[in-house]
């Protein structure tokens, strides 16, 4: 059975059950994967890395796993240690309360020798000055490469956040942004960014087994991902370890993220250096599991 075929008629079927058989070869790719590799995202064509280091596993209220497990310094050096492994994509969000601790980390790297990604919840165009504004000074730069609108979960958020995405616009043109999108979470919301052309970049939710996703079934996903690469947006995945719910099936959600073509690279939220580098050791071997 070829790959295509098993994802688009599994639906639900490949969930938690299974990973007691999961289908390896039909997710092997001929050519090995790794962490490090660089990748052009979206019509901007911003350079990152496959693997992002995310920072906002539980993240909510300022904080995250990352910050109170690791403080300021802590998920400072855990940034350059994902630097010195090819890993320099870093992702944060005004919500982690994560912005201190990527600049802490440009204390020591190139600023231009990393991606940064972060998230607002701005809707207003004020808001979205002030948000500007404020993000560059806590992050300790002049311009951010990717910033999202965070966590949409109406299907007619475009409406609402007119005058934000104005201001993403006029930012991008010049040259405070290089690219703006949105991150969903619902599967209504995941629709509209389809569809809606000022979307350049979506940070989507994609695992398996369907854990914390839009939807329970991968493949409806899946299709609005493909959708979205048809139209050339930049697709991040996120939840590839399902929220931390499938940390124990890694190899698995791994080998199933590396082989959907509509994902340009993803997202996982290491706590230690010791889990880093393990994904990076993974990444590979997994990608061309058969």
């Amino acid at each position: 059975m070829k790959r295509r075929h098993f994802v688009q008629g599994s639906g639900t079927a490949l969930g938690m059950a299974a990973f007691h058989s999961f289908p390896y070869a039909l997710y092997a790719s001929g050519m090995k994967k790794q962490a490090s590799d660089r990748i052009k995202l979206g019509p901007m064509g911003v350079e990152t890395s496959r693997l992002a280091m995310g920072t906002g596993t539980n993240g909510s209220g300022g904080s995250s796993n990352q910050t109170k497990k690791l403080g300021l310094a802590g998920l400072a050096d855990l940034f350059l240690a994902g630097h010195d492994n090819g890993v320099t994509f870093w992702d944060a969000a005004d919500q982690y309360g994560t912005h201190p601790h990527v600049k802490q980390a440009l204390k020591s790297v190139p600023r231009e020798k990393v991606t940064l990604l972060s998230k607002t919840r701005a809707s207003t165009a004020a808001e979205m000055k002030a948000d500007l504004d404020r993000f560059r000074r806590e992050l300790g730069t002049d311009y951010i490469d990717i910033l999202l609108l965070h966590c949409m979960i109406d299907g007619n958020w475009p409406e609402r956040k007119k005058g934000a995405m104005e201001v993403l616009s006029e930012a991008r043109e010049k040259g405070i942004i290089r690219t703006h999108g949105t991150s969903c979470h619902t599967l209504e919301a995941l629709k509209t960014a389809a569809r809606t052309d000022w979307v350049q970049v979506d940070l989507a939710r994609i695992n398996p087994a369907g854990v914390a996703m839009d939807d329970k079934d991968p493949a409806v996903v899946l299709q609005v991902l493909k959708q979205m690469k048809d139209a050339g947006k930049g697709i991040i995945g996120m939840k590839i370890l399902g929220a931390g719910k499938l940390r124990h099936k890694p190899d698995e959600c791994l080998q199933f993220v590396l082989a959907q073509n509509v994902v340009d690279c993803f997202t996982i939220g290491s706590e230690s250096r010791e889990e880093l580098l393990d994904l990076t050791r993974k990444i590979p071997a997994a990608s061309v599991r058969g």
